[in-house]
Parts: structure tokens; sequence; C-alpha cells
């Protein structure tokens, strides 16, 4: 109620395509980025194997979980098909947030040797502060009613 939902400011063209375009381009930079972290997880990993190449794998396959939700909410439309864009942004949100745990556990896991305690604390705090976000974006998910796009100035 005291501000728009992101997908709003993409319904109508030319936004829409924009909107699209950009998460899109996100979503891409998301999962290159997942990837070379996993690459640097693994290569750290060699030597003193502080975590299970499985964790690895699985934290990198959430992540790239998240990227394909962020791809279909850019896909389809907030007001063309709500049911699958919600549950796209579900996915990305979801599978975000579980990524972010999974990372901030192996980021603990490497201390001190790869991560100082410091940057370690901040990643669980990100963490926390997702988890603890997340939990009304779901309860409050099914009250949200349809979004009306076109205002006249005498409603409010």
């Amino acid at each position: 109620p005291f501000s728009s939902c992101f997908s709003d400011t993409g319904t109508k063209p030319p936004e829409s395509g924009i909107f699209g375009f950009m998460i899109n381009i996100s979503a891409l930079l998301g999962a290159i980025t997942m990837y070379i972290r996993y690459l640097l997880v693994e290569k750290q990993n060699e030597l003193p194997h502080f975590v299970r190449p499985s964790c690895n794998i699985f934290s990198l396959c959430i992540g790239l979980m998240g990227c394909i939700g962020m791809e279909i909410v850019a896909t389809f439309q907030e007001l063309s098909v709500p049911s699958v864009h919600d549950i796209g942004a579900l996915v990305a949100f979801g599978s975000g947030v579980i990524y972010i745990t999974l990372q901030s556990i192996i980021s603990y896991k490497s201390c001190p040797r790869w991560n100082t305690y410091f940057v370690c604390h901040v990643r669980m705090a990100i963490s926390v502060v997702s988890c603890i976000a997340f939990i009304p974006m779901i309860v409050f998910a099914s009250q949200i009613s349809m979004t009306k796009i076109d205002w006249t100035p005498g409603e409010k």
C-alpha cells in the first residue's frame, strides 16, 4: 500500500520492454557471478576441504534457479499472466534467500584462510535480513489484488 510493486513499472510498452530487458541482463550477470563464485570456492576447496563439493554445486544450482525465476518474471508480465509471474517471483526471491544463506555458511567454513570474520558476519546479517523479509512477502502475497494501472485524478 505504501509503494507500488516493482513489476508495475513495466506493465505497458515501452517501459515493459526496457524493464524486461534489464531484468534479463541482471539475471545473466547474476548467473555469471554465481558461476565465478562456484569456481572460486571449488579452487579454494582443493587443499583444506572446508566444504563438501556437493554443497558448492547445490548452492550454484539454487542460485541459477533464482536467475531462471528472474527470467520468468521478465518474460511473463504481471498483467498478462499473473500466476506465472508470481511463481517466477517466488522462485527468484526464495532461491535468492537460500543462495545467500548457503554462501554465508560456506564463507564461515572458509574462515580465516579465505575470508575475514567481519565479511562473514556481514554476509550472515544480509542473510538474516533476507530471511526475515521473505516471511512477510509470503504472508501478504495472497492479499494483493490485481493492480490497477490507469488512475483518474479523483481516485485515491
